[in-house]
């Protein structure tokens, strides 16, 4: 493949996109999908989207879980949207944190969001172009991830968690569920 960037892909949050936040969870037995992830995706997967996963999990730097259980539930969830005839490209993860965590990710990086340190890191690893591409969160910081990695279509969901004025306003589209995206499918393309 050429260097150049010409794929798009849609970016998903993990825990109250994919996947609803119970809090650092890392067993796939707590792994409770939200409905319409695998419809949504697949949508987007068969409009040429690579699906691509970035995710804070500050549960590793805290000692809640280790590295190896986010990889296993990994291979849990991928195999769960294969069953669904969704490949996900790829999956990204932050375990740092700068305040809360043990000495080894105790640090203040550049992948964790809002700093778009894992979007950029996909968009080289696959040769995304940020201009066809979306980002989906539930969060103020998956906004601002995108948009410092110059994402064109931010997409706020209201997965429960509250949201601040100030993540409506930088998202371009605001819905209540991720069920609610092909929807959009047709404006993007």
């Amino acid at each position: 493949m050429n260097g150049k960037h010409t794929n798009k892909a849609l970016f998903l949050d993990r825990d109250g996109v994919v996947n609803v936040d119970h809090g650092y969870v890392f067993k796939s037995e707590e792994f409770e999908f939200i409905e319409g992830v695998f419809s949504t995706c697949k949508a987007f997967y068969d409009a040429g989207y690579k699906i691509i996963v970035v995710t804070n999990q500050s549960g590793i730097g805290r000692g809640y879980y280790s590295e190896a259980d986010f990889f296993a539930l990994n291979i849990w969830m991928k195999a769960q949207f294969s069953h669904h005839q969704i490949e996900i490209t790829d999956v990204y993860f932050c375990p740092h944190h700068p305040k809360n965590a043990l000495p080894a990710y105790l640090t203040d990086c550049d992948c964790r969001k809002p700093a778009p340190g894992m979007l950029l890191q996909g968009i080289k690893d696959h040769h995304i172009d940020p201009a066809l591409s979306v980002m989906v969160g539930d969060k103020r910081g998956d906004m601002q991830a995108a948009m410092s990695a110059n994402i064109r279509t931010k997409i706020l969901v209201r997965s429960g968690q509250a949201v601040d004025e100030q993540a409506v306003k930088s998202a371009d589209y605001v819905c209540d569920s991720i069920k609610e995206l092909p929807v959009l499918l047709a404006d993007l393309l």
